[in-house]
């Protein structure tokens, strides 16, 4: 093996360490506790990642010194935005994020909504988007109850993932009726 197959295989390795399974986040949430770091939570679908994702999860690493992301399963994105979501699979997400340098950890959850997962990770900061009212974000109680913060990020008008399934859609109809090229 050469040397740049080794480091090809190093990164590679690191991307897959970064995704946890709840049993495993445990531990790893644990031993950065003990060393003194202060833990980000933010959860959400990423779909379809975007710049708008992108600067939401730089955003929220920037507030602490381990982002943990909670990602909807695809069972869980269902439930939420409907049977022809996610696009992309949970595990291409998963891998998607897991090769952002922002974030620290990746977790999959099932439910609807990260309040457990919240409450065992017990975040130093909660993250969402500005969309969202302090009084509707999920966990906010926990991390509050602890004396952590609650953060609402910037969110960048006109990029969603919903809008750009739509411009492909729309780009597509249009295409289709200018007939062959």
């Amino acid at each position: 093996m050469t040397g740049m197959d080794a480091r090809r295989k190093d990164r590679m390795k690191k991307t897959q360490n970064k995704i946890l399974t709840n049993t495993g986040m445990g531990e790893v949430i644990a031993f950065h506790r003990r060393s003194g770091h202060k833990i980000v939570f933010t959860n959400g679908c990423f779909d379809i990642l975007h710049v708008g994702h992108v600067r939401y999860l730089s955003h929220a690493a920037s507030l602490g010194d381990l982002l943990v992301v909670g990602l909807n399963s695809d069972l869980s994105v269902k439930s939420i935005k409907g049977e022809l979501r996610p696009i992309v699979p949970e595990h291409q997400r998963t891998e998607v994020l897991a090769a952002l340098a922002c974030v620290g950890y990746i977790t999959m959850f099932d439910a609807s909504d990260p309040y457990e997962l919240i409450r065992a990770i017990q975040p130093d900061v909660l993250v969402k988007g500005a969309d969202w009212a302090e009084d509707e974000i999920i966990g906010a109680d926990i991390v509050k109850a602890k004396g952590g913060q609650v953060v609402r990020a910037p969110v960048i008008g006109g990029v969603s993932t919903t809008g750009l399934i739509q411009r492909i859609f729309d780009l597509r109809q249009n295409q289709e009726g200018k007939g062959p090229s």
